[in-house]
């Protein structure tokens, strides 16, 4: 349920339309909309930014909706599928929009299922199945299924986002594809609105039923009476059997050969009763509009273990997939060079990378074994071994995963693999059109290199990853298809493919569905007899063409709607910070491709205001899309600074998770600067804005002698309700006190110390020196007690503040200050330790955009660390010389966004771990508090709804004894204000146990 996002029923903000996708509604689409608005009072959308929103998937395509609904109920998703027959308006149901064929975009009015319609409706464990609404995602949906022992077989890369109704939709699978197949061997219902809106229950057919069935009146008796003579006649029965591709794992055209006795290109036993359901994966929603799914469910394996086996040559490890198989492995996955190159180049995927490859292979195969005890594991490894070894296998190490935390290590990185090919700069990229395909696996080998050699021939490289085990590898060409030679090499690699296929017996489309990419070479592929059965299909259900018209039959030519295209240019201007890394702020922002896995909500930061809306326009990709409209044309030009994209902008805090979590490394925080930066030199800077940056020079003022004054003011309910009114500061929230001793005082008024000889410097921030300067006081203790002399480097601030508010000069400034101060500190080798990430990492990030000339902010950004950091590199290195006087004990740990996204928190969890802390870190993505965002009035609550997703519940949880702890001063106000617990800064929990009696 969307709590925060103000419905915009119709509202328009274009001025002008540019492109033909943007002309107005068809009078029909308009009165479909008015009655639907009327009869239901939901929440419909058909303004451009809307519509723009929802044009993409993860695909290479991009088509504008007519307009977007969100169905809150049963009733209304089928007033929606009923009006649309009376106007006859195409429609598309849509869950996550992952896919990557293009089928979740056409120019229909959209559904989408995800915001209301994912209630889990019953769950039967007896009988191991299912019931959900179509919108449920299927990582949550396995994560409550895993407390009864069970989950859904197959398991798509894009589990964290994709939903039911599109897994069965498209007629999904996965890693574990040999194992459990495909969606459609374990469907078992499907409660579905047919093409005129009436309701339908599809399920398996007992003796007699088919009959009963063909009596009914109206659509659904018509369907069953005429598709019962479909698949009867020998005939076509004949058609089936012989043009079905006999791989079984297929996902392409519709599933007629399930309702045909003795059609075998599926590997499951098939059941003998007539079951509509099984036709209805991967329709790809051409055939109904689902509204409930009945799958049945498979028993979480007990163990598992991971062999990494690394090859020199990718050929050789393709060719070894059939020895392997021999193995009874449950999965086989290919990680190839470009993949593992890729991957050491994102921090969150460099780590978990580094845990089990080992040197620098071309490729390794990820072999999956289960069981049921150790033992068995080690003896499945052991004979996988021995069997290479005897087969001749030249592989060069064999790395195994035995734990959880390893083997989550080689998933994370799997399912990353599409967004890590997608994060190459430039406008070449690793593109989906081909990548669906499957042969046999003892003719995979050659297969990829035949389509590696035709691709070079046309001059473009082909990057591959996923299901080595299933024959399915995704090869993507790297292509520009901005140029129209470029674009040219679509259609003809495809062709080159599908020839290839045909001749070894397999499948065009394995897993992702057919959409825009493939459903063009059906009748080729299939050929005319078979392909006219799919149209007969697709007539029987749908007579007048309005479920996602286009995909499966009838479809367009397959270079029509690119999202690039030759025609495709930019309106580009002067940038305020430097994207020459990204090669312009128009490609940071098409990093983006769409794969949507800032939608996820199971786990990590990213996106934490979609997190709690649930709102697309909220999502990293949403926020992309709208100012890639607007950059390209596809909104009008003076969109990009309008108020509309403010607002979409608004609920991004900043907070850098899709820099690190985001395969394909958008970084929207920075992206959002350079749009604030233009959005002010347009509509000026708002009051509000420039005080919150003007914090650092506040609080030197207000710090000290006027400490008491001004605190007492700011506590005042009068004065908060004025500051409510007057600045939008919000009266619920206090802001942080000002110290009567700031840190710098203290630091200037101690005792001298002794010189020691080994220096640090301490960056103490504005909010660890004036607001809150025992944290500073602590760090200063502890570092001292190790052995160092603490040297102040004098600076004013590292414009963090005016950074988050897109004050570029400002921050400008203030970045050229800190280098001024730091640098010959910095070219003395001497450490910089800073205590708040935000500010400390601002030098290890936004420096280099801010003074892209400056060749010192190198040295700095190379010295530069959190206090945590250092703390942890001492005690690796075993040069810590600290007696720990109390063990902190049991100790909770909320890390910093800044911190997860650029550093990690492993040293956090080292630094308590050597002061004796039990550490625990909460899972809770981003406090909300966000800088200055959780005290903004009309912010603030989102605020508390991300804080209250996890982090505050886990808080107030904690045993009364357990230390709280993080590093962040927002965060650390945030825990406050929401539990009323006190929390540390891990300096000050450092300091507890040295000094426990100070």
């Amino acid at each position: 349920m969307n709590l925060f996002h103000e419905k915009r029923a119709n509202m328009s903000v274009a001025t002008a339309e540019p492109k033909p996708a943007l002309k107005p509604l068809p009078e029909k689409v308009q009165e479909y909309l008015a009655e639907l608005g009327k009869r239901t009072g939901g929440d419909i959308r058909s303004d451009s930014f809307s519509r723009v929103l929802y044009s993409t998937d993860a695909s290479i395509y991009q088509v504008m909706p007519l307009a977007v609904v969100f169905p809150r109920d049963v009733e209304e998703l089928q007033a929606g599928v009923e009006l649309a027959a009376k106007h006859g308006v195409p429609i598309l149901p849509r869950a996550g929009g992952s896919s990557l064929a293009g089928q979740a975009v056409n120019e229909a009015v959209v559904f989408d299922l995800t915001r209301h319609m994912n209630r889990i409706l019953e769950v039967n464990t007896d009988e191991k199945w299912v019931r959900v609404e179509p919108g449920r995602v299927l990582d949550p949906l396995n994560i409550e299924l895993r407390t009864h022992g069970l989950q859904f077989g197959p398991d798509p890369a894009s589990s964290n986002r994709a939903a039911m109704g599109g897994i069965v939709g498209n007629n999904c699978t996965g890693s574990h594809s040999i194992v459990y197949g495909m969606a459609a061997d374990h469907v078992l219902e499907t409660g579905v609105f047919l093409s005129d809106g009436s309701r339908a229950h599809f399920g398996p057919l007992e003796n007699g039923s088919l009959t009963a069935k063909t009596q009914l009146s109206g659509l659904e008796g018509r369907i069953y009476r005429e598709l019962a003579a479909l698949v009867e006649s020998p005939k076509n029965r004949e058609v089936i059997r012989e043009n079905t591709p006999n791989h079984w794992r297929r996902c392409g055209g519709y599933n007629l050969d399930r309702l045909v006795p003795g059609a075998a290109s599926y590997r499951r036993p098939q059941d003998p009763r007539f079951n509509v359901a099984k036709l209805l994966c991967g329709s790809e929603g051409s055939l109904g509009v689902m509204h409930e799914i009945k799958v049945n469910l498979v028993d979480v394996p007990k163990m598992a273990t991971i062999a990494v086996i690394h090859f020199d040559e990718l050929y050789a490890a393709l060719s070894a997939v059939p020895t392997i198989l021999e193995t009874d492995p449950t999965a086989v996955e290919l990680l190839d060079q470009m993949a593992i190159k890729m991957c050491r180049q994102v921090r969150e995927f460099a780590g978990p990378l580094c845990n089990f490859v080992e040197g620098t292979p071309n490729c390794v195969l990820m072999t999956e074994f289960t069981g049921t005890s150790e033992a068995e594991l080690t003896d499945k490894v052991a004979r996988l071994r021995q069997h290479l070894k005897s087969q001749g296998v030249p592989a060069t190490a064999v790395t195994e995963a035995k734990t959880l935390a390893l083997q989550a290590d080689v998933w994370t990185v799997r399912k990353a693999g599409l967004g890590l090919l997608m994060s190459m700069k430039g406008d070449y990229k690793p593109l989906p059109f081909i990548e669906d395909s499957a042969v046999p696996v003892e003719h995979l080998a050659d297969y990829v290199t035949k389509i590696e050699e035709f691709c070079q021939g046309l001059g473009s490289q082909v990057a591959y990853y996923a299901h080595a085990s299933a024959g399915c590898l995704h090869i993507r060409p790297l292509l520009n298809v901005k140029q129209a030679a470029e674009v040219a090499k679509l259609p003809t690699i495809s062709d080159f493919s599908v020839k290839l296929l045909k001749g070894y017996g397999g499948a065009l489309s394995s897993e992702h569905g057919d959409g825009r990419s493939r459903s063009w070479q059906a009748e080729k592929f299939y050929g005319p007899e078979l392909y006219g059965l799919y149209r007969r299909v697709k007539e029987i259900f749908d007579p007048n063409n309005l479920l996602n018209p286009g995909n499966i039959v009838e479809a367009p030519p397959m270079t029509e709607h690119l999202r690039y295209g030759a025609d495709y240019h930019v309106h580009e201007e002067p940038e305020h910070v430097d994207f020459s890394e990204d090669q312009g702020f128009h490609r940071a922002i098409e990093m983006c491709n769409g794969a949507g896995i800032c939608r996820k909500t199971t786990g990590g930061t990213m996106c934490p205001s979609f997190m709690v809306t649930q709102d697309e326009e909220h999502s990293t990709r949403g926020r992309a899309n709208l100012l890639r409209a607007g950059l390209s044309g596809l909104l009008p030009a003076e969109s990009l600074t309008s108020e509309r994209m403010y607002e979409a902008l608004d609920l991004c805090i900043e907070c850098k998770a899709c820099k690190s979590e985001c395969p394909s490394s958008v970084d929207m925080a920075k992206i959002k600067f350079e749009f604030l930066a233009r959005y002010y030199e347009k509509n000026g800077v708002p009051f509000r804005a420039r005080m919150m940056a003007g914090v650092p020079r506040a609080s030197r003022l207000s710090a000290g002698l006027m400490a008491p004054l001004v605190n007492g003011l700011i506590s005042n309910g009068l004065v908060r309700k004025l500051m409510d009114k007057l600045f939008g500061i919000s009266q619920h929230r206090v802001l942080p006190h000002f110290a009567s001793v700031p840190f710098t005082t203290w630091f200037r008024e101690r005792p001298s110390k002794k010189a020691t000889g080994k220096k640090v410097v301490l960056f103490n921030d504005t909010w660890n020196t004036y607001n809150h300067p025992e944290v500073s006081i602590a760090a200063t203790e502890v570092l001292e007690a190790a052995g160092y002399d603490v040297l102040l480097p004098g600076h004013f601030c590292c414009g963090r503040p005016m950074i988050s508010k897109g004050m570029v000069n400002q921050a400008r400034s203030a970045a050229r200050d800190c280098v001024e101060k730091l640098a010959p500190f910095a070219e003395q080798g001497i450490p910089i330790v800073g205590l708040e990430p935000s500010c400390l990492l601002t030098l290890r990030d936004e420096v280099f955009e801010l003074l892209p000339d400056d060749p010192r902010t190198e040295k700095i950004a190379e010295h530069s660390v959190l206090f945590e950091e250092f703390i942890a590199k001492l005690v690796s290195e075993e040069s810590l010389d600290l007696n720990i006087q109390q063990s902190l004990g049991k100790v909770l740990l909320h890390g910093h966004c800044h911190q997860k996204a650029l550093v990690g928190t492993g040293p956090s969890k080292q630094t308590l771990a050597f002061a004796g802390g039990e550490v625990e870190e909460v899972d809770s993505g981003c406090c909300g508090m966000a800088g200055s965002f959780g005290y903004e009035a009309e912010h603030y609550d989102v605020s508390q709804a991300m804080g209250e997703r996890r982090l505050l519940p886990a808080v107030r949880a904690a045993e009364d004894s357990t230390t709280i702890v993080a590093a962040g001063m927002s965060c650390r106000h945030q825990i406050m204000h929401g539990t009323g617990r006190r929390v540390l800064h891990p300096a000050e929990a450092v300091h507890r146990a040295l000094f426990p009696d100070r």
